[in-house]
């Protein structure tokens, strides 16, 4: 890995902060965006963090640590916390309000794009943003590439030795450990690590940092989505159970509701 230093990149989006139940706005079928709380997405910020402590660790491997985010104006705070936690630079491709909600193919199509302009060989995202929990991104952006994929990442081991990295991931019953070189993919899981906090000097320090603007526009991609959505509700409100005092009165609440 030595004749091959680390360039990696760290896609991250904006979201309605985690803490929040979302509103439905009846009008237009749509999340109520305004007046609300945006911050990075949990699995982004696991990404950010697994980045910075690659470098932390391998300093002499690691070229630069780049994070991106695919969004409105307003994503910019995301990408200067993230420089605050030790990505190095950064680049912000801005969207319209209509473009906001573009789908894991085409934001797949932009990253690309982004990893063939600043010619990275590791690209660390988190597995799924909680807005949409599509969990396509990573590996659509993995088939465009022709690259390898490590998919939901609970541990990553690099392997200086060979040019090589050893991702563990958590199945049913044990784990699953693959080993591939770069260049190389991996989705990052909730348990691969707990992010800092960014600290205030870090936060004036990070002011300074280079941080690139693009409009959505420039990159030539149709950003024209597939997938059409047709309503968005609020799910069924579970009714709170009851407590019976024998099998006979079980049997008559169930024939009641028709379950028998």
């Amino acid at each position: 890995m030595s004749s091959n230093k680390l360039r990696i990149l760290v896609p991250i989006k904006r979201v309605l902060d985690y803490q929040l139940k979302p509103r439905i706005n009846k009008t237009n079928d749509g999340i109520i965006t305004t007046g609300v709380k945006f911050s990075i997405n949990p699995f982004c910020d696991i990404a950010v963090e697994e980045a910075v402590r690659i470098r932390e660790k391998n300093a002499d491997l690691v070229d630069t640590v780049h994070a991106v985010s695919i969004g409105p104006l307003k994503s910019q705070d995301i990408l200067r916390s993230s420089m605050a936690k030790g990505i190095d630079s950064s680049t912000l491709i801005e969207t319209s309000e209509k473009d906001r909600e573009l789908e894991p193919l085409i934001i797949a199509k932009i990253l690309k794009k982004i990893v063939e302009k600043n010619n990275s060989n590791l690209i660390i995202l988190g597995k799924q943003s909680i807005d949409d929990d599509s969990n396509q991104t990573g590996q659509m952006l993995a088939g465009l590439l022709n690259w390898p994929q490590a998919t939901n990442a609970a541990k990553v081991e690099l392997n200086p030795s060979d040019n090589s990295i050893n991702i563990t991931r958590e199945i049913d019953g044990g784990e699953d450990i693959v080993n591939a070189k770069l260049p190389l993919i991996i989705t990052t899981d909730l348990r691969l690590n707990e992010p800092r906090f960014a600290t205030l000097p870090n936060i004036m320090k990070a002011k300074k940092k280079p941080l690139e603007k693009l409009k959505v526009g420039e990159l030539g991609i149709n950003l024209e989505n597939k997938l059409k959505i047709l309503k968005i509700e609020e799910p069924v409100q579970k009714q709170p159970g009851i407590k019976v005092s024998s099998v006979d009165e079980l049997i008559e609440k169930l024939q009641e509701k028709k379950l028998l």
